[in-house]
Formats: structure tokens, C-alpha cells, sequence
């Protein structure tokens, strides 16, 4: 019996692949529904089509820091998403 939802949250998607990855084993498990959400969704950078069914933004496919988001370990505390420029490494 289908009984169990699912609802894989992500912070950012760039390429997909682990995405793809993670959605395919828990498919084959056979849930009453599987969605997906991201907060930022990179453009034109996915190398599988992923159906995403909640996106919080859409953005250009820079490297973004911030609201979780990190840099080795640094900038993720801002209460913010920037875009990292490569002098501010």
C-alpha cells in the first residue's frame, strides 16, 4: 500500500545529478507521491531534466554564499544570498 509521501527539500540545484540520483532509489520504493523543492534553482546547468515542483528562486548560474550557503566554511551565517565574486575568495 502506497501510504508514504515524500518531499525532498534542497537548498540549491546545479547539475541535478544527485538529485536524479536520490529520486530514482526512492521511486523504486514506490511512494504515494514524491515532490521535490529547492529554494535556488541554477539555470542551464542541468545535465538531467529534474521536475521540480516548488523552486523559491531561479538564478543565473553563479556561485552563490549565504543563508546556509558556504564557501569552505565561511559566509554561510549571512542572513542573505550573494553572489560570491572570485576577487572575494
Amino acid at each position: 500500500m502506497k501510504t508514504h509521501h515524500i518531499l525532498i527539500v534542497e537548498d540549491i540545484i546545479d547539475s541535478g545529478l544527485t538529485l536524479d540520483y536520490l529520486r530514482r532509489n526512492l521511486e523504486v520504493r514506490d511512494p504515494a507521491s514524491l515532490e521535490i523543492a529547492t529554494l535556488l534553482l541554477k539555470t542551464g546547468l542541468q545535465k538531467v531534466p529534474i521536475d521540480v515542483r516548488y523552486t523559491g528562486f531561479e538564478i543565473p548560474p553563479e556561485f552563490v554564499i549565504g543563508y546556509g550557503l558556504d564557501l569552505v566554511g565561511r559566509y554561510r551565517n549571512l542572513p542573505y544570498v550573494a553572489v560570491m565574486e572570485e576577487d572575494d575568495a
